[in-house]
């Protein structure tokens, strides 16, 4: 059998309980009011509209599903639609278009688009402290990729070397390995200066005690 003939990816039932094992963990907790107690579950009734896989909270008397506060919240599309997504995404290579998903799910591109950004989103590390954090060694390198047309349009005479390339530079953290590169127009220390000191941690006296190389 395939993957994909899981359960949770073609029953919406057998998606929520999934999602509420990774949630919760087996035990529900309000996103409301953090409570774990008098919770119980309200059963599903189509025609009354409520919802599958609803609870109510004995605490501060709201309801909720697992969805809440996860990037699957206020999405109308199914879940079992939406955790084949993250399954695609997650376990492709090279990763998923959202044209890919749109084609795959039938769901509209618009849509595919969206929950597209929705999981990269929640992929993210979330580490967004300054490099060098403890007073920590950055280290700077730059390098020169690719071919600017915006400097040298197609067909006009390039100039030796780099002149024609991205200035690409990337600092890292030594101590944690972290590294972020981006696209700079100038390599001069004085353009360099303002966007290192915008990236590595200072100590309270407003200094830059890390060594950069």
């Amino acid at each position: 059998m395939s993957v994909l003939s899981r359960p949770e990816f073609h029953s919406e039932e057998a998606a929520f309980t999934h999602l509420e094992k990774v949630v919760w963990a087996g035990e529900p907790i309000c996103p409301h009011c953090g409570g774990v107690e008098r919770i119980t579950k309200v059963k599903t009734n189509p025609e009354k509209r409520i919802r599958l896989g609803l609870y109510r909270c004995g605490q501060c008397k709201l309801q909720f599903t697992a969805k809440a506060g996860t990037v699957f919240e206020h999405a109308r599309m199914p879940l079992h639609k939406m955790l084949q997504a993250v399954y695609l995404m997650t376990s492709s290579k090279k990763g998923v278009s959202a044209h890919q998903l749109h084609r795959m799910l039938e769901v509209t591109y618009k849509t595919a688009w969206f929950l597209a950004h929705r999981i990269r989103e929640a992929m993210r590390s979330g580490d967004l402290t300054p490099f060098g954090s403890g007073g920590g060694i950055v280290e700077i390198d730059e390098t020169f990729i690719g071919t600017d047309r915006t400097i040298k349009p197609h067909g006009e005479k390039k100039g030796r070397g780099y002149d024609h390339k991205h200035n690409v530079l990337s600092p890292v953290d030594r101590d944690t390995g972290r590294q972020r590169s981006m696209v700079v127009e100038s390599l001069k220390a004085a353009d360099l200066t303002p966007i290192l000191r915008a990236r590595a941690d200072s100590d309270q006296s407003g200094s830059y005690p890390h060594e950069l190389k």
